[in-house]
């Protein structure tokens, strides 16, 4: 029954009832959910004696015909560190190739840098089973720890390349290390300037971080992210590609093998990378900012 059908059978006033219940929280109607499912907006619309009967099937289309679906969620965190747009700004800048308001120069550069943590080797009790004609890909539940890698990487934004090691853990010296294998080679040694632009994670917190990194290499430059903001962090994709390709669903036979895989993939997916096309600009920053703050002003 399409949407036209069923609003035949039913006035209009129930339609725009049935749908502010499923726009307001289940806490503003009383209810002890978390969200709202077409059964228990259905039960709700009976109970207020709305309707005598309706089926969820009918609710559901109406539901459709706006788009709304109580029953998903998405997380979301507001910006707290007070030089977010500073931080944020000088990030974007660098992604467009610029720095204190001035083109980069060609012998500058810009590295995107992370840990992923706790990568688990996953040792299955039965060995996986390939997918067939109407059978997926079969991994078994139940499996045995076999150790973790931390797997550091670095990613040049501009020239599209790739950066890893894994290491037993992370910290000030794992991070150092993956500093030093990359501003060995060329052209990061000779280079001009180089900035690494980094969380907030304790491998690299703050100015004494930025104080050793500038140490140890007179041309890098420490280029901190604003708190709780990763997503604007271009390592992150990378990070998110190869656990879709590799880390999920997780199976190893041992942790080597584990790691083999993760620096196999490492070295597969440079031959074919290109550039991420970054669209998010300075513009848009100002744009979201401007909303949260007339959120914040309406709160």
């Amino acid at each position: 029954m399409t949407g036209r059908a069923a609003n035949a059978f039913f006035p209009p006033e129930l339609v725009v009832a049935v749908k502010a219940i499923a726009c307001a929280l289940p806490a503003q109607l009383g209810l002890p959910l978390s969200r709202l499912h077409v059964p228990d907006i259905q039960a709700e619309v009976i109970n207020r004696g709305l309707v005598a009967s309706i089926s969820g099937t009918t609710i559901w289309q109406w539901l459709t015909d706006d788009a709304i679906r109580p029953w998903r969620h998405r997380s979301w965190i507001f910006p707290r560190d007070p030089e977010f747009e500073a931080k944020a700004g000088c990030v974007l800048d660098l992604y467009a190739r610029k720095f204190d308001g001035q083109l980069l120069k060609a012998g500058d550069y810009v590295l995107c840098s992370d840990e992923k943590t706790s990568i688990q080797a996953r040792l299955r009790c039965h060995p996986t089973t390939a997918a067939g004609p109407g059978r997926p890909l079969r991994v078994e539940h139940e499996y045995e720890r076999g150790g973790a890698w931390a797997y550091l990487a670095a990613w040049d934004v501009h020239r599209a390349r790739l950066f890893g090691r894994l290491e037993a853990t992370t910290g000030i010296e794992p991070f150092s290390c993956l500093v030093e294998q990359v501003m060995s080679l060329e052209p990061y040694r000779s280079a001009e300037r180089v900035f690494w632009v980094v969380d907030n994670g304790s491998s690299h917190r703050g100015e004494v971080a930025a104080s050793r990194l500038q140490a140890a290499h007179h041309n890098a430059f420490m280029i901190h992210l604003p708190v709780h903001a990763s997503w604007l962090n271009q390592i992150e994709i990378y990070f998110s590609i190869l656990q879709r390709k590799v880390l999920t669903p997780a199976a190893a036979t041992s942790l080597r093998q584990l790691g083999d895989d993760i620096l196999a993939f490492e070295a597969g997916y440079q031959e074919m990378a290109k550039p991420f096309e970054w669209k998010f600009t300075r513009a848009d920053l100002d744009e979201l900012l401007d909303r949260l703050s007339a959120l914040a002003s309406a709160a």
